[in-house]
């Protein structure tokens, strides 16, 4: 409620009495057509803005959201974003709000069918998405939409999909600067390597797809003579497997001093040029996980691009806390920054905006 208008103040104005005045805002049965009329022209007269916060609070209801995500490790991008949900919850505790977490493995459709069917049961406020899937996801989104249950999506914009709110970055722009940046440093290199991880010829999400058309746009228009090869270490593999594989690959193209890979997995190759004593060849990644930033320190990844991982989980959160609990309006699209982090600024990253 507004401090500086009483519901005594609103109902010596129209006319009618404090309990009808209460029953109108709370929008509650047994009110005339007639008094209706009066307090809400009442309400106009007097510019008054309901405290949704005093308003929400009184109602002492809890609000439980649930986060679909990737199974993941420990120190990864995927627990940054955790650790910022569960911030957010803490931030608003007093109105009762908790996350709950369920995962899927990557490129297992049962396991991600499996996260949705135990989310629905649990009949949620609100739900925060990172998809797998267009289709897959899909089946998953229209029932919550037969449901009136909203939802959030991060990581991979799907607008066919209608949810309520995304987080993430433009990923075609990310790409697009990537490439740009990358060339201030290899301009005069004749080739770049792409390092992918996939399985079943799949990368883990559209967004990586989305990021490496915009790295190819840009290298297709300003560097179109600079041969562009890719190397895949396959998911759920061993280092052991790894390093053959790229020990294979720089010994069949020593003329590659420049690498670059769209997932927060860059320390793989950063951690093998410095095992192997590489110094003149660099790998450029996304994301500030701790091995990453080890490696750009050490200098075997020459730039990382950063996306705010933690404050995407707290704005997915507080993005439903105010749709749903406070009733307002939220931006439907919420692009991170691009931001480009190397060994000497690295340690001045904050990964809170609050």
């Amino acid at each position: 409620m507004d401090q500086k208008i009483r519901i005594k103040d609103i109902a010596a104005r129209a006319g009618v009495s404090v309990g009808t005045v209460d029953r109108v805002l709370h929008n509650r049965p047994n009110v005339s057509p007639p008094a209706r009329e009066k307090v809400e022209k009442a309400l106009k007269e007097m510019n008054y803005q309901p405290n949704m916060y005093a308003s929400a609070l009184a109602y002492n209801r809890s609000y439980t959201f649930y986060f679909i995500m990737p199974k993941h490790a420990s120190e990864a991008y995927w627990e940054e974003i955790e650790e910022g949900a569960l911030k957010a919850c803490e931030v608003r505790r007093d109105f009762h709000v908790d996350v709950q977490m369920l995962y899927y493995e990557r490129f297992n459709d049962d396991t991600f069918i499996e996260a949705y069917q135990n989310c629905l049961a649990q009949s949620p406020e609100g739900v925060i998405i990172v998809p797998s899937s267009l289709d897959l996801t899909r089946q998953f989104t229209d029932l919550l939409h037969e449901q009136n249950i909203p939802f959030v999506m991060l990581d991979s914009y799907m607008p066919d999909l209608k949810p309520l709110s995304f987080y993430g970055q433009d990923s075609f722009s990310s790409g697009y600067f990537a490439a740009k940046m990358l060339m201030l440093i290899a301009k005069d290199t004749s080739e770049i390597m792409i390092m992918k991880q996939m399985k079943n010829g799949r990368v883990a999400s559209k967004q990586q797809d989305n990021r490496e058309v915009g790295f190819r746009h840009y290298m297709h228009d300003h560097f179109p003579n600079i041969t562009i090869q890719e190397v895949n270490l396959p998911l759920e593999e061993d280092k052991t497997t790894y390093d053959d594989i790229l020990e294979d690959y720089f010994k069949k193209h020593p003329q590659t001093h420049h690498c670059i890979t769209f997932c927060s997995k860059a320390h793989i190759v950063g951690e093998f040029l410095l095992r192997t004593n590489r110094r003149n060849v660099q790998i450029m990644g996304y994301d500030m996980v701790h091995k990453n930033a080890n490696c750009l320190r050490e200098g075997s990844i020459s730039f990382l691009i950063a996306q705010h991982a933690y404050m995407q989980g707290y704005y997915c959160v507080e993005t439903l806390f105010r749709a749903i609990v406070l009733k307002k309006e939220v931006s439907p699209v919420n692009y991170m920054p691009i931001e480009i982090l190397d060994k000497d600024n690295v340690d001045f990253y904050q990964r809170t905006m609050i």
